[in-house]
């Protein structure tokens, strides 16, 4: 895979468990080729939204496993692999090289709090670690630190680092991003809702949740602005608008996944700390997901 061939629309896959907390082999594969299905144009299982903290190694590797035998070179799958400890997301990467990844979407390290020159250092030494590809993933508001413009156009530097996964909310920082870092360094909306504004700016696409429910619709939506039909993405936007904001209304991946067994895709199942979705906000998804009119056109479990 090259840094030109990864652009569109990616899905941020979660992790389906059994009741008893086990993996659910089964309906992970069904929902890889869901999205296949819905021309999803690149996978990543065992992000944040795969529930990564909580996967021990092996299951880890599994889920990934699982995934590109699924995928059989379809599409690319960048397998999560981050952390706060370099070491051991170094160690982490060497044993997903030999699963036959196409590359690692790896997040900055959380709770340590990194300056700006050990967020640099930390990615430099996982890019030298391996030939893969890496997109770095900065999102704030979950790792307690921010992967500012000039460190991601330092990273740009590195020919193994393809781009970021950029989830800081910030417009006006993806914008300066992009002003800043060569045209071979991808920049990909890490928002679902703000996929429209920051391609409008130039980004490659977005790493989406809500495309584990609704992978076409986001595709066409970033197919749209990649086309530069921005009319017809705006009327697609804002007929997903809904959507987006409910996946939201509790920590991801709850509510997507309260979503996905509203759909008979997968098991309502975490694990702790996260915690089945509040009745009321789960009410709201399904609400939204009735007005869409996907609960009554999803493939239940037993027709997959």
């Amino acid at each position: 895979m090259t840094t030109m061939e990864l652009r569109g629309c990616g899905t941020a896959l979660v992790t389906p468990f059994l009741p008893d907390g086990t993996l659910d082999e089964p309906a992970l594969r069904r929902l890889v080729q869901l999205q296949l299905s819905g021309r999803i144009d690149f996978l990543i299982p065992c992000g944040t939204t795969g529930e990564s903290p909580s996967l021990a190694p092996k299951e880890h590797l599994r889920i990934v496993q699982i995934v590109v035998e699924e995928v059989q070179r379809r599409v690319p799958v960048l397998a999560g692999a981050g952390g706060n400890n370099t070491a051991h997301v170094r160690e982490q990467i060497h044993s997903l090289e030999s699963l036959g990844v196409d590359g690692i979407l790896s997040v900055s390290p959380y709770y340590n709090k990194p300056t700006q020159e050990g967020i640099y250092q930390h990615y430099s030494t996982l890019a030298q670690s391996t030939a893969l590809p890496i997109l770095v993933y900065n999102v704030p508001g979950r790792t307690g630190s921010n992967v500012e413009p000039r460190t991601l156009l330092r990273l740009s530097e590195i020919p193994n680092i393809l781009g970021v996964k950029e989830a800081s909310g910030n417009v006006a920082q993806a914008d300066a991003i992009m002003g800043l870092v060569p045209e071979r360094f991808k920049v990909f909306s890490g928002d679902d809702g703000l996929t429209l504004p920051l391609m409008a700016l130039g980004a490659s696409g977005v790493i989406s949740v809500v495309s584990n429910v609704a992978p076409r619709e986001m595709s066409e939506l970033v197919a749209l602005c990649l086309a530069g039909d921005f009319n017809a993405a705006r009327r697609a936007h804002r007929k997903l608008s809904p959507l987006m904001q409910a996946l939201f209304i509790e920590s991801n991946p709850i509510p997507v996944k309260a979503a996905l067994a509203a759909m008979g895709l997968i098991q309502p199942a975490y694990r702790l700390p996260l915690v089945p979705m509040q009745q009321e906000n789960r009410s709201k998804v399904e609400k939204v997901l009735q007005e869409l009119g996907v609960l009554n056109t999803a493939p239940s479990l037993s027709r997959l």
